[in-house]
């Protein structure tokens, strides 16, 4: 089942599920998804039982509401402050060729010629899915911000005047909500644009957490329940209506060197991640980027990102900030 959100001109929202495939219906009386969320969590019912249980009312074209921008994000919150974007890297083995090379290179090099990424991921390959029972090692983990650098499907990703970079990193990200006890429940996964400065990082990996520190689109839909075993997708760049840059990108546990359920402990082992009625958008990490190919993005450029089974694709225009003059003024 897939679940995405349209925002009507009143300025209500309407939930809308579909199969795979097949069109959309509206959720009757549903406020939003976030609504439904809580009401399944803190019911002890699944969301397709609590769906059902509202019933579905007429067709909805997801397409003609994509297209006149009325698509917001799959899930919100009513205070944004309250939804959480974050995410894991050096979590996905890439390539077969580069998977081979990482393998050899871990593990004929000496610990002390690696350099901190490889470490991590060398961690990860060794710890990243532990048996059952276990725990695992936790992974690199970073903070992007919270429901306001949230963009809708459509809508544009905008890049700071003072970035030096603006890239796609195309990813499934985890969605849950906090019950009222302050237990985490998975919605499901979403296609996402954990949009990063790329330039910024590789000045020294300790401006990681300044390069994430930027906007992230999801969506349009969420994909309910669990993530596939393996999951193939594209990841493209279009600049005046042509492709400028195109690959595949893979995820799925298949192609990861952790489990997702090793990436959530360690993400809401943290108490500060259960408070009751947060949002959480967790992304997972990518291998694949256009940066890597040497890609250098421009303003009106559009990202376009899709899944097998994930629904519509994610599609983003690249905006650039005008510079702003920060006064820090004394109380």
């Amino acid at each position: 089942m897939l679940v995405s959100q349209v925002k009507n001109a009143d300025g209500s929202i309407t939930v809308v599920v579909r199969e795979e495939g097949q069109g959309g219906r509206a959720v009757k009386n549903a406020d939003s998804l976030y609504a439904l969320a809580m009401e399944a969590a803190d019911g002890g019912k699944s969301l397709k039982a609590v769906i059902e249980a509202h019933g579905l009312g007429d067709a909805v074209d997801l397409e003609k509401a994509y297209a006149e921008g009325r698509l917001i994000s799959p899930i919100t919150h009513p205070d944004p402050a309250h939804l959480h974007l974050t995410g894991t890297g050096l979590t996905h083995l890439g390539s077969a060729a580069t998977r081979d090379a990482m393998h050899k290179k871990t593990s004929e090099a000496a610990e002390e010629t690696l350099t901190d990424s490889m470490k991590m991921f060398k961690m990860g390959l060794e710890g990243g899915k532990p048996k059952p029972g276990e725990k695992g090692v936790q992974p690199e983990w970073f903070y992007k911000g919270n429901g306001s650098l949230a963009v809708a499907p459509g809508a544009a990703l905008t890049s700071p005047s003072f970035a030096e970079d603006g890239g796609e990193e195309p990813e499934m990200a985890g969605i849950y909500v906090i019950s009222s006890k302050g237990v985490p429940y998975r919605i499901g996964f979403a296609v996402a644009n954990e949009f990063s400065d790329h330039v910024t990082e590789r000045v020294n990996y300790l401006y990681l957490a300044h390069s994430k520190l930027r906007q992230a689109s999801f969506g349009p839909e969420i994909r309910v329940g669990e993530a596939p075993n393996d999951i193939r997708g594209f990841s493209r760049i279009v600049r005046d209506g042509k492709v400028l840059w195109e690959k595949p990108f893979v995820s799925g546990e298949a192609n990861m060197s952790h489990t997702f359920a090793n990436l959530e402990y360690h993400h809401f082992k943290y108490p500060l991640f259960r408070q009751p009625g947060e949002v959480h958008v967790h992304m997972f990490g990518t291998a694949t980027l256009s940066f890597g190919d040497g890609i250098r993005t421009q303003e009106g450029d559009v990202f376009e990102i899709g899944a097998d089974g994930f629904g519509l694709a994610l599609r983003n225009p690249l905006a650039i900030a005008a510079e702003e003059e920060i006064e820090i003024r004394q109380l």
